[in-house]
């Protein structure tokens, strides 16, 4: 199967949402959450993260992860991650709760698509405020692709994680989840980066990227992806769009949707006159989408 097949096959059972001029959608890619050791490339925005989940929380958007919200290649059980990272999962669960949390699965956590999966391990956590477990989102579905439409049905946003484009991420994510584990894990610590990988691997990561950019112009859908950690958001060339990814050296990224506006967003630590630390908001590129309201 090529991948323009996979992403088309991707987006046929995909579930629909709304989009309306009332509709604020933040989307959010390749977290890689892990287990707090020193692969957890996560770690090191994770204040940074749980400030923007926070704001959009407060502010009443809806969360779409859209992959790679869970490093399972390298790791083995989601307990630990849910638990290193119990903040955050409660913060999650309060999403689910109000009915805006979406969960896409990638590449990196393809396991998610298994049958129950959130019964069986994304049930319950453990509350560190009130010492005992908490119910987590067991009755939450794990999608491959989700639809934005807008009430005329004329205009559609397509979210994917993007990994249909890579062949050895998609169709053998096996192999691939197997060197990463027993092979590519040991020797990061010695600088030694995966070449398979779309993140780490410019060669790789501009095919990937060439395959969606064609996709979605032959297709003349708008497609938001993640997968490569590379933002992207031109207004003059809209229809292939990324997040970026939560794991950038210094900074996190995302897009936003309010108001038929889409922002691709950083969030990054900042330093004021008064030389006191903040998390810092900034618009990077924005786009109009092209209906009415």
């Amino acid at each position: 199967m090529s991948y323009y097949s996979r992403l088309s096959h991707a987006f046929e059972t995909a579930p629909k949402l709304p989009l309306t001029c009332r509709s604020r959608y933040a989307i959010i890619s390749d977290c890689h959450r892990g287990r707090g050791d020193s692969n957890d490339n996560f770690l090191k925005n994770q204040n940074l993260y749980f400030t923007a989940l926070n704001h959009y929380y407060q502010e009443g958007f809806t969360y779409i992860e859209l992959g790679d919200g869970d490093e399972l290649w390298e790791n083995r059980r989601m307990s630990q991650i849910i638990e290193i990272h119990n903040n955050v999962f409660w913060l999650l669960s309060l999403f689910h709760q109000q009915h805006r949390l979406y969960m896409v699965y990638g590449n990196h956590d393809m396991e998610k698509k298994k049958k129950g999966y959130s019964k069986s391990l994304c049930s319950t956590y453990f509350c560190t405020d009130t010492q005992c477990k908490e119910t987590l989102f067991p009755d939450l579905p794990f999608y491959e692709s989700i639809l934005l439409e807008n009430p005329c049905g004329n205009f559609q946003l397509c979210l994917t994680h993007g990994h249909q484009a890579d062949f050895f991420n998609s169709t053998f994510w096996k192999c691939n989840r197997f060197l990463v584990r027993y092979v590519w894990r040991p020797l990061e610590h010695f600088g030694v980066l995966d070449p398979t990988s779309a993140a780490k691997n410019y060669t790789h990561k501009d095919r990937i990227e060439q395959r969606l950019s064609r996709y979605a112009e032959l297709t003349h859908k708008h497609l938001i992806t993640g997968h490569t950690h590379r933002p992207r958001l031109d207004p003059n060339a809209p229809y292939y769009m990324n997040t970026g990814s939560c794991v950038h050296p210094r900074c996190i990224t995302c897009i936003e949707i309010e108001r038929g506006v889409l922002s691709l967003v950083k969030w990054t630590l900042s330093v004021k006159k008064d030389r006191t630390l903040y998390v810092a908001r900034e618009v990077l590129s924005q786009f109009q989408l092209p209906i009415e309201w």
